[in-house]
Protein backbone atom coordinates (compact mmCIF):
# COMPACT_ATOMS: atom_id res chain seq x y z
CA UNK A 1 0.00 0.00 0.00
CA UNK A 2 1.08 3.37 -1.04
CA UNK A 3 0.82 6.28 1.53
CA UNK A 4 -0.99 9.15 0.27
CA UNK A 5 1.33 11.56 -1.44
CA UNK A 6 3.93 8.97 -2.48
CA UNK A 7 4.92 9.66 -6.11
CA UNK A 8 4.48 6.30 -8.53
CA UNK A 9 7.69 5.20 -9.96
CA UNK A 10 7.67 2.03 -12.46
CA UNK A 11 10.43 0.84 -14.98
CA UNK A 12 8.91 2.54 -17.73
CA UNK A 13 9.62 5.75 -16.61
CA UNK A 14 12.93 4.98 -15.72
CA UNK A 15 13.67 4.09 -19.24
CA UNK A 16 12.01 7.02 -19.81
CA UNK A 17 14.28 9.49 -17.49
CA UNK A 18 17.10 7.69 -19.01
CA UNK A 19 16.32 8.20 -22.68
CA UNK A 20 16.08 11.77 -22.07
CA UNK A 21 18.58 12.47 -20.05
CA UNK A 22 21.52 9.84 -20.19
CA UNK A 23 20.85 8.45 -23.64
CA UNK A 24 24.14 6.55 -23.43
CA UNK A 25 22.04 4.13 -20.45
CA UNK A 26 18.93 3.91 -22.37
CA UNK A 27 19.45 -0.17 -23.60
CA UNK A 28 20.85 -1.01 -20.18
CA UNK A 29 18.83 -3.97 -17.97
CA UNK A 30 16.22 -1.81 -15.78
CA UNK A 31 14.68 -3.96 -13.19
CA UNK A 32 13.19 -3.14 -9.57
CA UNK A 33 15.03 -3.40 -6.27
CA UNK A 34 12.44 -4.33 -4.00
CA UNK A 35 13.15 -3.06 -0.29
CA UNK A 36 11.36 -1.77 2.63
CA UNK A 37 12.63 2.06 1.95
CA UNK A 38 10.20 4.38 2.86
CA UNK A 39 11.49 7.77 0.55
CA UNK A 40 13.02 6.54 -2.43
CA UNK A 41 12.65 3.73 -5.45
CA UNK A 42 15.33 1.75 -6.39
CA UNK A 43 16.26 0.22 -9.83
CA UNK A 44 19.32 -1.96 -10.76
CA UNK A 45 20.53 -0.43 -14.21
CA UNK A 46 22.62 -2.97 -15.74
CA UNK A 47 25.51 -4.77 -14.13
CA UNK A 48 27.05 -2.00 -12.03
CA UNK A 49 24.76 0.88 -11.33
CA UNK A 50 21.46 1.72 -9.62
CA UNK A 51 18.96 4.36 -10.12
CA UNK A 52 17.25 6.13 -6.88
CA UNK A 53 14.24 8.44 -7.17
CA UNK A 54 12.75 9.60 -4.24
CA UNK A 55 8.78 9.02 -3.97
CA UNK A 56 8.27 11.66 -0.98
CA UNK A 57 8.76 15.18 -0.81
CA UNK A 58 10.39 15.21 1.97
CA UNK A 59 13.42 13.08 0.67
CA UNK A 60 14.10 15.60 -2.66
CA UNK A 61 17.00 17.12 -1.24
CA UNK A 62 18.79 13.82 -1.00
CA UNK A 63 19.74 13.65 -4.51
CA UNK A 64 22.06 17.00 -4.18
CA UNK A 65 23.15 16.00 -0.70
CA UNK A 66 24.53 12.67 -1.72
CA UNK A 67 26.40 13.86 -4.81
CA UNK A 68 28.06 17.05 -3.04
CA UNK A 69 28.60 15.17 0.26
CA UNK A 70 29.43 11.57 -0.21
CA UNK A 71 32.62 12.27 -2.15
CA UNK A 72 33.95 14.73 0.36
CA UNK A 73 32.79 11.65 3.22
CA UNK A 74 34.29 8.72 1.48
CA UNK A 75 37.89 9.06 1.91
CA UNK A 76 37.71 9.29 5.70
CA UNK A 77 35.36 5.70 6.00
CA UNK A 78 36.54 2.35 5.99
CA UNK A 79 33.85 1.20 4.27
CA UNK A 80 32.43 1.82 0.82
CA UNK A 81 29.46 4.36 0.53
CA UNK A 82 27.39 5.31 -2.27
CA UNK A 83 29.35 6.64 -5.20
CA UNK A 84 27.42 9.28 -7.14
CA UNK A 85 27.14 9.15 -10.98
CA UNK A 86 24.68 11.31 -12.54
CA UNK A 87 22.77 13.99 -11.49
CA UNK A 88 19.30 13.33 -13.21
CA UNK A 89 16.34 16.05 -13.27
CA UNK A 90 12.77 16.73 -12.70
CA UNK A 91 11.29 15.18 -16.86
CA UNK A 92 8.89 13.10 -17.94
CA UNK A 93 5.93 13.44 -15.52
CA UNK A 94 8.54 13.11 -12.31
CA UNK A 95 8.78 15.91 -10.20
CA UNK A 96 12.25 15.49 -8.00
CA UNK A 97 16.01 15.11 -8.95
CA UNK A 98 17.02 11.82 -8.59
CA UNK A 99 20.60 9.68 -8.81
CA UNK A 100 22.23 7.31 -10.67
CA UNK A 101 25.23 5.46 -8.42
CA UNK A 102 27.62 2.46 -8.48
CA UNK A 103 25.93 -0.64 -7.38
CA UNK A 104 27.59 -2.22 -4.67
CA UNK A 105 27.18 -5.96 -3.87
CA UNK A 106 25.78 -7.00 -0.26
CA UNK A 107 23.41 -8.00 1.65
CA UNK A 108 21.43 -6.62 4.87
CA UNK A 109 22.60 -7.59 8.21
CA UNK A 110 19.79 -10.13 10.06
CA UNK A 111 21.08 -10.16 13.29
CA UNK A 112 22.54 -13.10 13.36
CA UNK A 113 26.16 -11.24 12.55
CA UNK A 114 29.57 -11.55 15.00
CA UNK A 115 31.56 -9.72 16.59
CA UNK A 116 33.64 -8.70 13.86
CA UNK A 117 30.82 -6.92 11.91
CA UNK A 118 29.46 -5.28 14.81
CA UNK A 119 33.13 -3.76 15.55
CA UNK A 120 33.38 -2.77 11.96
CA UNK A 121 29.87 -0.87 11.96
CA UNK A 122 31.37 0.89 15.33
CA UNK A 123 34.38 1.64 13.38
CA UNK A 124 32.90 3.48 10.91
CA UNK A 125 30.79 5.47 13.33
CA UNK A 126 34.19 6.35 14.80
CA UNK A 127 35.33 7.33 11.16
CA UNK A 128 32.49 9.24 10.25
CA UNK A 129 32.91 11.95 13.30
CA UNK A 130 36.14 12.75 12.34
CA UNK A 131 35.37 13.81 8.16
CA UNK A 132 35.40 17.52 7.74
CA UNK A 133 32.09 19.54 8.73
CA UNK A 134 32.47 22.73 7.48
CA UNK A 135 29.03 24.09 5.33
CA UNK A 136 27.68 20.63 6.39
CA UNK A 137 24.05 20.64 7.07
CA UNK A 138 22.41 19.77 10.53
CA UNK A 139 21.77 15.73 10.46
CA UNK A 140 18.01 15.06 10.38
CA UNK A 141 18.52 13.36 14.13
CA UNK A 142 21.86 15.76 14.70
CA UNK A 143 19.51 17.87 17.14
CA UNK A 144 18.88 17.81 20.92
CA UNK A 145 16.75 14.35 21.70
CA UNK A 146 14.40 16.36 23.69
CA UNK A 147 13.52 18.20 20.64
CA UNK A 148 11.31 14.91 19.61
CA UNK A 149 9.69 14.23 22.87
CA UNK A 150 5.93 15.59 22.23
CA UNK A 151 6.13 13.93 19.44
CA UNK A 152 7.35 10.30 21.08
CA UNK A 153 5.09 10.67 23.27
CA UNK A 154 2.18 11.09 20.83
CA UNK A 155 3.34 7.85 19.25
CA UNK A 156 4.02 6.14 22.08
CA UNK A 157 0.05 6.46 23.17
CA UNK A 158 -0.29 4.83 19.81
CA UNK A 159 1.61 1.79 20.27
CA UNK A 160 -0.40 0.86 23.69
CA UNK A 161 -1.75 -2.20 22.36
CA UNK A 162 1.91 -3.49 21.37
CA UNK A 163 4.06 -2.24 24.16
CA UNK A 164 4.55 -1.80 27.63
CA UNK A 165 3.64 2.31 27.73
CA UNK A 166 4.95 2.46 31.23
CA UNK A 167 8.27 0.74 30.61
CA UNK A 168 8.38 3.00 27.64
CA UNK A 169 7.67 6.23 28.64
CA UNK A 170 10.66 5.29 31.81
CA UNK A 171 12.76 4.48 29.09
CA UNK A 172 12.53 7.72 27.61
CA UNK A 173 12.42 10.07 30.64
CA UNK A 174 15.83 8.35 31.57
CA UNK A 175 17.09 9.20 28.25
CA UNK A 176 15.79 12.96 28.55
CA UNK A 177 17.92 13.07 31.72
CA UNK A 178 20.98 12.66 30.39
CA UNK A 179 23.78 15.78 29.61
CA UNK A 180 23.36 16.98 26.44
CA UNK A 181 26.07 17.07 23.75
CA UNK A 182 28.51 19.77 24.29
CA UNK A 183 31.22 19.07 21.62
CA UNK A 184 31.25 20.71 18.01
CA UNK A 185 28.86 19.32 15.95
CA UNK A 186 30.03 16.18 13.94
CA UNK A 187 28.86 14.01 10.96
CA UNK A 188 26.32 11.14 11.79
CA UNK A 189 24.76 8.90 9.19
CA UNK A 190 21.65 9.18 11.99
CA UNK A 191 19.46 5.71 10.47
CA UNK A 192 21.98 2.77 10.32
CA UNK A 193 18.89 0.32 10.51
CA UNK A 194 19.15 -3.19 8.48
CA UNK A 195 17.95 -1.70 5.04
CA UNK A 196 21.08 1.16 4.79
CA UNK A 197 23.87 -1.66 5.85
CA UNK A 198 25.32 -4.12 3.72
CA UNK A 199 27.28 -7.30 4.64
CA UNK A 200 29.45 -8.87 2.52
CA UNK A 201 30.78 -12.87 3.86
CA UNK A 202 30.07 -11.10 7.26
CA UNK A 203 31.80 -8.35 7.16
CA UNK A 204 30.99 -5.15 6.84
CA UNK A 205 30.18 -4.23 3.11
CA UNK A 206 29.41 -1.01 2.88
CA UNK A 207 26.79 1.95 4.54
CA UNK A 208 24.02 3.58 2.21
CA UNK A 209 21.37 5.58 1.92
CA UNK A 210 22.62 8.78 3.74
CA UNK A 211 19.45 11.01 3.78
CA UNK A 212 19.52 11.48 8.01
CA UNK A 213 23.03 12.34 7.59
CA UNK A 214 24.49 15.73 8.70
CA UNK A 215 25.79 16.88 11.57
CA UNK A 216 25.25 17.82 15.74
CA UNK A 217 25.13 15.28 18.37
CA UNK A 218 26.53 11.86 17.21
CA UNK A 219 24.01 9.77 19.56
CA UNK A 220 21.85 8.87 16.83
CA UNK A 221 24.29 6.31 15.33
CA UNK A 222 24.09 4.24 18.77
CA UNK A 223 20.65 3.54 17.03
CA UNK A 224 22.29 -0.13 15.34
CA UNK A 225 23.21 -1.15 18.57
CA UNK A 226 19.04 -1.74 19.75
CA UNK A 227 18.50 -1.68 15.99
CA UNK A 228 20.52 -3.79 14.03
CA UNK A 229 23.21 -5.92 15.97
CA UNK A 230 22.49 -9.03 18.82
CA UNK A 231 22.19 -8.19 22.07
CA UNK A 232 25.69 -10.19 22.33
CA UNK A 233 27.82 -7.63 20.35
CA UNK A 234 26.90 -4.22 21.60
CA UNK A 235 29.75 -3.71 23.67
CA UNK A 236 31.72 -4.76 20.80
CA UNK A 237 30.16 -2.08 19.17
CA UNK A 238 30.02 0.73 21.16
CA UNK A 239 33.87 0.04 22.44
CA UNK A 240 34.91 0.38 18.52
CA UNK A 241 32.75 3.60 17.81
CA UNK A 242 33.89 5.41 21.02
CA UNK A 243 30.61 6.19 22.53
CA UNK A 244 30.45 7.77 26.47
CA UNK A 245 27.81 6.77 28.57
CA UNK A 246 25.61 9.69 28.44
CA UNK A 247 26.21 9.40 24.64
CA UNK A 248 25.13 5.74 24.82
CA UNK A 249 22.08 6.84 27.37
CA UNK A 250 21.05 9.45 24.31
CA UNK A 251 21.42 7.13 21.62
CA UNK A 252 18.68 4.84 23.40
CA UNK A 253 16.39 7.50 23.41
CA UNK A 254 16.58 7.76 19.83
CA UNK A 255 16.03 4.12 19.05
CA UNK A 256 13.23 4.59 21.34
CA UNK A 257 11.95 7.27 18.78
CA UNK A 258 11.58 4.37 16.54
CA UNK A 259 7.80 3.68 18.54
CA UNK A 260 6.63 6.01 16.12
CA UNK A 261 6.49 2.97 13.30
CA UNK A 262 4.96 0.67 15.16
CA UNK A 263 1.32 1.60 14.18
CA UNK A 264 2.08 4.09 11.71
CA UNK A 265 3.86 1.42 9.38
CA UNK A 266 1.20 -1.36 10.26
CA UNK A 267 -0.53 -1.93 6.91
CA UNK A 268 1.48 0.16 4.70
CA UNK A 269 5.25 -1.43 5.65
CA UNK A 270 5.20 -4.59 8.09
CA UNK A 271 9.04 -4.62 8.00
CA UNK A 272 9.46 -1.15 9.17
CA UNK A 273 6.78 -1.80 11.87
CA UNK A 274 8.42 -4.87 12.63
CA UNK A 275 11.57 -2.94 13.38
CA UNK A 276 10.12 -0.23 15.29
CA UNK A 277 8.64 -2.84 17.33
CA UNK A 278 11.93 -4.78 17.97
CA UNK A 279 14.58 -1.95 18.36
CA UNK A 280 12.07 -0.53 21.45
CA UNK A 281 11.80 -4.39 22.73
CA UNK A 282 15.71 -4.33 22.54
CA UNK A 283 15.92 -0.83 24.19
CA UNK A 284 13.79 -2.05 27.11
CA UNK A 285 15.62 -5.54 27.64
CA UNK A 286 18.88 -3.56 27.78
CA UNK A 287 17.72 -1.43 30.55
CA UNK A 288 16.22 -4.55 32.11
Amino acid sequence: MMHENEIRTDVALVRRLLAAQFPEWAGAAVAEVRTAATNNAVYRLGDGLVVRLPIVEEAVEQAEFEETWLPRLAPSLPAPVPEPVALGRPGEGYPFPWTVSRWIEGTHPTGAEGESFARELGAFVAALRTAGTEGAPTGYRGVPLRSRDVSTRAWIATAAADVDVSAVLAAWEHALAQPEWDGPPVWAHGDLIPGNVLVREGELGAVIDFGAAGVGDPACDAIPAWALLDAAHRSAFREAAGFDDATWARGRGWALTFVSGIDYYRTTNPAMSELGLRTVNSVLADLG
